[in-house]
């Protein structure tokens, strides 16, 4: 009896929601007063010049004449919105003063716990009717003898289960609607009173109440489950590294890094995630870095090149520094760039699969590279270049930086660009995406081209982080590290779907696991089986979103 008490009617929420909507709506009609000759008429003003000007029936003459007219006005409605301003400011504070003290107390609280309650009854409700369906069903089977009667019997206790979980279901529904929309309404006459300029603490309040009402376990776990996994096992790894190396993990020095060594890497990350968002993907990568750390090497090296290319000694010791630098820098773009158009070409005109025209790219690169310098190393770059490139200021790396500026210029690429969102376009469905006028093939070689220049600015930042030492071997195992961070990152290999914020996850993710492996004393070979455990995981909850779909 206590809880059905404590359970109101639609009618019985008007009845306590009325006051408050009453002494708001005569804020609000004050507000509006104000308004309209000034706010009102400011955006009425300011939509009738925009209309002038975007209209072409008119002359040059007649567009001036209306947008002087409008402006002259336009003058007077700001002076009386500025003059009206401090009074609006006023009554909008006393109704949310009003709506702050009152509203929780006398309507959201009571409808609240209306909704707990009547959820509460109506599991009861459910539970009590499976019961009697249950028993219902025993007694019927029970005295039936027949075979094919006790199956029917079976089929209509099913039906009649299903029935009462929809029913149910629904049910709950209704009562978490109402407790939303009673909660909502707030912000909706707020929204009424600022023109829906709300204050930050306004929205966090409709987002943090719009997750929960959105909220689902299964959803959550499928998006979030593989990296409540990860961070358990590095919370692991922090408590096991003091106790067996006698060292902290996750200190500064170690942050930084993890960091240093992710920034390049985020690079061929971020070109191998467009591929993947086409459904495709790149083998070459580890093979790109290895030709750009050479390329870079020799045109960087502290004077004459010890080693040959094709049987020629290069010397770049005449160049200044910087010059070194920017010729290495293009030279690695226009090598790397031009082998990823040429297995961007093979896909985008001859439909091949990405897999083997970049498993074609790889071996070629690592033949020509390897029988070009004969695999020797080519030793140090100029000492004078890392610290003009990537100085470290008061400790901090600004490798790091460069990192940032890749990502965000990415993201703008993604997001904001025509090309963009082409490339979401195709990945999802290229079909479709010709039928509604987009260059399959001008999309597919731009994604390769991308990624490219990606590749050629990572492995010569590589090469400058590492001081040289560039040998076709470099970068073994690279190609993998950078799919593997972009599928545990969200990319998913259906295409035309992943984010940048996934991508960079994804890259932190694995360098922020092998660092931790190494400082720990793992074997390499057994990160290798760490990684591929992760990847399992990633590719197979992504999988079961789509099972689940059908």
């Amino acid at each position: 009896m206590a809880e059905k008490s404590i359970i109101i009617s639609a009618e019985e929420e008007a009845i306590l929601l009325k006051p408050i909507d009453e002494y708001v709506g005569k804020i609000q009609e004050q507000i509006d007063a104000l308004r309209v000759e000034g706010s009102d008429k400011v955006n009425s003003l300011k939509n009738q010049i925009a209309i002038a000007k975007e209209n072409k029936n008119l002359t040059k003459e007649e567009q001036n004449k209306i947008i002087g007219e409008c402006k002259k006005n336009l003058e007077k409605a700001k002076a009386t919105e500025d003059a009206n301003k401090q009074q609006i400011a006023k009554l909008i504070a006393d109704a949310e003063g009003f709506l702050s003290k009152h509203y929780n107390s006398e309507y959201y609280n009571i409808v609240a716990k209306s909704c707990e309650a009547e959820k509460k009854a109506e599991n009861s409700n459910f539970e009590k009717l499976k019961a009697d369906l249950q028993e219902e069903h025993k007694k019927a089977v029970s005295s039936l003898k027949d075979a094919e009667e006790i199956k029917a019997e079976k089929y209509t206790y099913k039906n009649k289960l299903y029935d009462a979980q929809m029913t149910h279901e629904s049910r709950i529904q209704e009562i978490k609607d109402r407790k939303h929309d009673a909660y909502m309404h707030k912000f909706h006459l707020i929204d009424l009173l600022r023109m829906s300029k709300y204050t930050f603490a306004q929205k966090q309040a409709q987002n943090f109440e719009n997750y929960k009402y959105t909220f689902n376990m299964t959803q959550f776990l499928y998006k979030n489950g593989l990296y409540i996994v990860i961070i358990m096992i590095f919370i692991a790894l922090c408590i096991i590294t003091p106790i067996v190396k006698n060292t902290q993990l996750f200190t500064t020095t170690n942050i930084l890094n993890i960091l240093q060594q992710a920034s390049p890497r985020m690079f061929l990350a971020l070109g191998v995630a467009g591929l993947i968002l086409l459904t495709g993907t790149d083998l070459s990568v580890g093979r790109m870095v290895g030709m750009g750390m050479v390329t870079a090497t020799i045109i960087m090296h502290n004077g004459i090149n010890t080693g040959a290319v094709f049987g020629h000694i290069f010397d770049f010791s005449a160049m200044a520094p910087t010059a070194k630098a920017l010729l290495a820098l293009l030279m690695c773009v226009i090598f790397t760039t031009v082998f990823s158009m040429i297995a961007g070409f093979f896909m985008a005109r001859f439909k091949m699969h990405p897999f083997i025209s970049t498993m074609a790219n790889m071996l070629i690169i690592f033949g020509l590279v390897t029988y070009a310098t004969k695999g020797v190393s080519f030793g140090a770059i100029e000492p004078t270049i890392p610290n003009m490139i990537i100085p470290k200021v008061n400790g901090f790396p600004t490798i790091i930086i460069w990192a940032v500026a890749a990502v965000a210029i990415v993201w703008f690429i993604w997001n904001k660009t025509t090309f963009g969102k082409n490339l979401y376009a195709v990945g999802g469905n290229p079909e479709a995406a010709a039928v509604s006028g987009i260059s399959v093939f001008k999309v597919t070689m731009g994604a390769f081209i991308l990624a490219g220049i990606l590749y050629g600015f990572g492995s010569w930042l590589e090469c400058v982080r590492m001081v040289g030492s560039g040998s076709a071997a470099y970068g073994q195992g690279w190609d993998m590290d950078a799919i593997a961070a972009c599928v545990v990152g969200g990319v998913s290999f259906t295409g035309g779907i992943g984010k940048i914020s996934g991508v960079v996850t994804g890259v932190l993710i694995f360098t922020s696991l092998t660092y931790s492996l190494t400082v720990l004393g793992i074997d390499t070979n057994l990160q290798f089986i760490f990684e591929g455990i992760i990847i399992l995981a990633a590719v197979t909850l992504d999988c079961l979103k789509y099972v689940q779909k059908k």
